[in-house]
């Protein structure tokens, strides 16, 4: 029952970048307001080491090919790359003494980009994330559960024509900006959040919860929850908001 449910949905679940549609800018777009008298930053490129340029060039081609970013030589605002490791599980690893110690494996290394000149001078969106004790309590006395995760969720929402070019950064490749909101900027969970919010409005504490990209669907019998799963997952295929 579950497989059939999930196969009439398959436009809400993707495996690329390239598979993304993208929200709709008539549903949701993303500024950047700016504070009033603050002043235009360009940065420059910051040395990178062979490997560490390898992995910015690669990401850099795949958000290319998938039309997320676009070369722009023009722009008043430019930040650096940066490379960051994504940290996975926690793992048990011995120490020089014997001692047990839990830590924290990197899995891989992705690029981001050093917006911290440009959020100081953004004006800041003060829509504020759920409660999660709260979030909690209304699912709580449920027996069924089906847990769902957006698919490079931030990706999926475009960011407003007239603010894409403040988001131009400087790589080896050249300065390159973002259709798409990227991770980095200050008011970016706040957008997704309020996104996610005028999608699912009409079932949030009913039987779904969503905070940023995590879904938790919730019934108290399993047909109950199958058919809660059935509105969710149509609700992204009309919204184009893809899921993992």
């Amino acid at each position: 029952m579950l497989l059939t449910e999930v196969r009439k949905h398959r436009k809400a679940l993707w495996y690329s970048l390239e598979d993304i549609p993208g929200i709709s800018p008539d549903l949701y777009m993303h500024r950047i307001h700016l504070e009033e008298g603050s002043k235009n930053s360009i940065e420059h490129q910051r040395r990178l080491n062979p490997n560490v340029k390898d992995i910015v060039k690669k990401d850099i081609m795949k958000l290319l090919e998938a039309g997320i970013i676009f070369p722009n030589s023009d722009s008043t605002w430019v930040s650096p790359v940066h490379v960051v490791p994504k940290k996975g599980g926690v793992t048990i690893v011995k120490s020089v003494n014997d001692e047990l110690i839990a830590t924290r494996t990197i899995t891989c290394h992705r690029m981001c980009i050093d917006y911290r000149k440009l959020n100081t001078s953004t004006r800041k969106d003060h829509f504020h994330l759920p409660f999660i004790d709260q979030m909690i309590e209304r699912v709580a006395n449920h027996k069924y559960y089906c847990f769902l995760d957006g698919y490079s969720g931030f990706f999926q929402i475009p960011i407003h024509p007239d603010d894409q070019e403040k988001t131009t950064f400087t790589c080896p490749s050249g300065t390159i900006a973002y259709r798409r909101m990227p991770f980095g900027l200050c008011n970016a969970p706040a957008t997704f959040q309020c996104c996610m919010m005028s999608i699912f409005t009409k079932y949030i504490e009913d039987f779904i919860e969503v905070f940023m990209d995590d879904f938790s669907v919730y019934g108290l019998s399993f047909e109950a929850c199958l058919a809660n799963l059935g509105k969710v997952l149509q609700r992204c295929e009309d919204k184009h908001l893809v899921l993992n």
